[in-house]
């Protein structure tokens, strides 16, 4: 062979690979930059709409929503545009993108703590970040259809693209938390987001370069989507199922772990991360297990699932079982998710699956964060999704019976529902109404339609999940904000309120019917919130501050004339609190006083004629750290609205986290003087239902707070030098106990 020749066959293999970097280096481009500007722009307005996770929820559903649209209108460009019109609508739509960047909160928008705060949150994200990520939502399907229009290899099957999409997806979720956030300000990030958003559209221009090079062609030979086959509902069916299964998997096991052991730093990242890293490893031809073995090892993450679901196998902090629980997760995501890269249609359907896709995954979303909620009394969610996990198998391989044995069958099953139906009515015992709709479930995979089954699976395990209660609980109900649930301790003689397996306020039995109880836990008198209050100093006080209300156990250290002024953020806490059949502190000594329901620090600014002479600030639960409450910015606030001799409390109690260091620097940097106490419990104290507490106490230089440093161990406290916590900036792991 020729030197020519060789150089001619040669020409293709190098363009190939020249086109597979290209489009692989766009659509992780694509992917990164859409992961990274949901955290990022959820920053920059946390100080302006709060940290309440109704919001969270709302912007949630805001991205869900317009990725959804995304993939709606990469199917409608690609199916009916040709494709250098589908190049020219996109990029024209990217210079829109271009005039909202940097990210920002649009000028002159201001948030109505009155109105509603759903819309608003709806339309803040609109406004600010609304054409830039749905550009970037359209971009998997789009950039998919145009790399089987460019010639490239294998461009019939151009499925393995959506791997290097997710990898993107992955990196960048990793590198927010791990990199960005801890070296950069939120505006820095933005820069270098925007920057990112320029090179994607200099890729998009290199493919448009690469497309419009090539001959024009018609419509339907341009748009590479003639299908070969026809969608069927069957086949969307299956689609929702493995969408939505692993999305609402990852959901619950986020919640398992967050109200089982507490908010672990990072916890919502490793469950996330497998779930994209599952595309990687399925969506390509080989996958990374056989069939068979995925398939297996499914079946016993659900059997483990099933059991941690079910039970508290968790609240113990045994990190064994953790593992076991996320690595189920991971088995049963590997396969629902190589199940379906197998059932995905030609690429004349690509936009299509993936808009049913999308679907299935918001359903997963919509599911545990809006549904489970109002449905359920408990974190139920999960349960109801390890059944959805459960019948994968048979969904997708279901029996072929002859039609007499079909008869028998159905005509058997049909009337095991109804007799459970008329038992359940009958006895009122909802176990036969849970057996009745096993049996529904069981009927609809042997002979209904798969859409019809999916549709009966759902109902049938949410019926079967709302039906289940505790029987031993005083109240159990749900929120936006978790599971709430009173029971009893009567060994004890205690009453426990508790978000998950987190105690949020315990009162002695013998104290329901006292005139006035004694606050046990944190808030016991030895301790240093309680002395605090009950100083000279604080007695004297008009008006006090507390953020975070829990059972209202602080109420009782208030003093006649002094006006309680309570911050919360959970609707359901001060319904709990103020309900005196569930405990007794706020009817006993503060029922007349004021709850402002809402985010406080957003209540607060609106609070410009309000002076306190202590505010407490006790929303640090759960393990969590409430950034926007924790900032420099936030500390002058709480500043603004207290006396000149008026001091702010911390209550910093914190399994993972040291909440002082960037209180400490914040205090220096404003001028103010800073204290720790963190005096350990005496045996005696303990045994009278004490808590250990790590309370924080800052006062302005030249405040007269002798007696309040006299009532206890206080510790003075200085800046170890790192960097200031602000609106703009903040490390969450940096204060990590482990690294300190």
């Amino acid at each position: 062979m020729s030197d020519a020749s060789l150089i001619e066959n040669a020409r293709p293999r190098r363009e190939g690979r020249g086109l597979i970097a290209l489009f692989t280096v766009t659509i992780f481009l694509s992917a990164s930059l859409l992961f990274f500007v949901q955290p990022l722009f959820a920053k920059l307005v946390l100080p302006v709409i709060g940290g309440a996770p109704a919001v969270w929820t709302t912007a949630m559903l805001f991205f869900q929503t317009v990725l959804i649209g995304g993939y709606l209108y990469a199917h409608v460009l690609v199916r009916h545009v040709p494709v250098r019109w589908q190049l020219g609508v996109h990029l024209g739509f990217w210079v829109v993108g271009l005039w909202f960047l940097p990210l920002a909160i649009p000028e002159g928008w201001t948030f109505d703590p009155s109105g509603p705060i759903t819309l608003q949150t709806l339309g803040l994200f609109a406004l600010g970040v609304g054409v830039p990520f749905a550009v970037l939502s359209a971009n998997a399907p789009l950039i998919q259809a145009w790399y089987r229009m460019s010639g490239a290899p294998s461009g019939d099957d151009p499925y393995f693209l959506y791997g290097a999409s997710n990898l993107g997806s992955m990196v960048a979720l990793l590198a927010f938390p791990l990199v960005a956030e801890p070296i950069f300000g939120a505006t820095a990030i933005g820069q270098g987001w925007a920057a990112g958003f320029i090179a994607f559209g200099m890729c998009l221009m290199a493919i448009a370069w690469v497309l419009f090079a090539r001959p024009a062609r018609p419509v339907e030979a341009a748009s590479g989507d003639t299908p070969k086959t026809q969608i069927n509902a069957d086949q969307i069916a299956v689609w929702l199922l493995l969408a939505f299964v692993p999305s609402s998997l990852m959901l619950a096991v986020t919640s398992k772990i967050s109200t089982d052991m507490g908010t672990i730093p990072m916890v919502w990242v490793l469950p996330l991360a497998l779930f994209l890293a599952t595309f990687v490893l399925t969506f390509r031809s080989k996958a990374v297990l056989p069939d068979d073995w995925l398939k297996a090892l499914s079946g016993m993450g659900v059997v483990f699932l099933i059991y941690t679901f079910t039970t508290s196998a968790l609240s113990h902090g045994q990190l064994l079982m953790v593992a076991g629980l996320i690595a189920s997760f991971f088995a049963v995501t590997l396969y629902a998710h190589r199940q379906l890269y197998l059932a995905r249609p030609d690429a004349g359907n690509l936009t299509v699956f993936y808009l049913v896709m999308s679907v299935g995954g918001a359903l997963g979303g919509l599911f545990n964060s809006i549904i489970a909620p109002v449905v359920f009394d408990s974190m139920r969610e999960g349960s109801v999704t390890v059944v959805m996990a459960a019948i994968i198998p048979l969904f997708l391989n279901r029996p072929q019976l002859s039609a007499g044995r079909a008869r028998t069958v159905a005509m058997a099953l049909g009337g095991v529902a109804i007799a459970c139906a008329t038992l359940a009515v009958m006895a009122s015992n909802t176990a036969y109404l849970i057996g009745g709709a096993g049996a529904a479930l069981v009927l609809a995979l042997l002979f209904a339609r798969p859409l019809v089954s999916f549709a009966v699976a759902i109902s049938a395990a949410t019926l079967s999940g709302t039906l289940l209660q505790y029987d031993d609980a005083h109240f159990v109900d749900r929120s936006f904000f978790g599971a709430h649930m009173v029971r009893d301790d009567a060994d004890r003689g205690l009453r426990f309120y508790m978000n998950g397996t987190t105690v949020h306020g315990i009162q002695r039995l013998a104290d329901l019917q006292a005139e006035r109880p004694v606050p046990l836990s944190y808030y016991h008198p030895d301790l240093p919130m309680a002395q605090v209050l009950q100083s000279d100093f604080a007695r004297e006080a008009s008006d006090i501050g507390i953020i975070g209300l829990g059972i209202g156990s602080l109420a009782c250290y208030r003093q006649p004339g002094q006006t309680y002024h309570y911050y919360e953020i959970d609707s359901m806490v001060d319904q709990v609190a103020r309900d005196p059949a569930l405990f007794t502190y706020m009817e006993a000594c503060a029922g007349d006083q004021p709850t402002y329901l809402g985010d406080a620090r957003v209540v607060l600014e609106g609070q410009t004629d309000l002076k306190m002479s202590v505010v407490v600030i006790d929303a640090y639960s759960s393990d969590a750290v409430p950034v926007h409450l924790t900032t420099t910015e936030a500390m002058q606030l709480y500043l603004d609205r207290t006396t000149p001799d008026g001091v702010v409390l911390y209550h910093v109690s914190n399994r993972f986290y040291d909440i002082e260091r960037p209180l400490a620097r914040s205090a220096v940097e404003l001028g103010l003087d800073i204290w720790l106490h963190e005096e350990p419990l005496t045996k005696a104290q303990y045994l009278e239902g004490a808590s250990a507490s790590s309370v924080v106490m800052v006062a302005r230089k030249g405040a007269q707070v002798e007696s309040l440093l006299e009532a206890g161990i206080w510790r003075a406290l200085d800046s170890d030098g790192g960097r200031l916590w602000t609106d703009d900036y903040a490390n969450p792991l940096s204060i990590l106990s482990a690294l300190r």
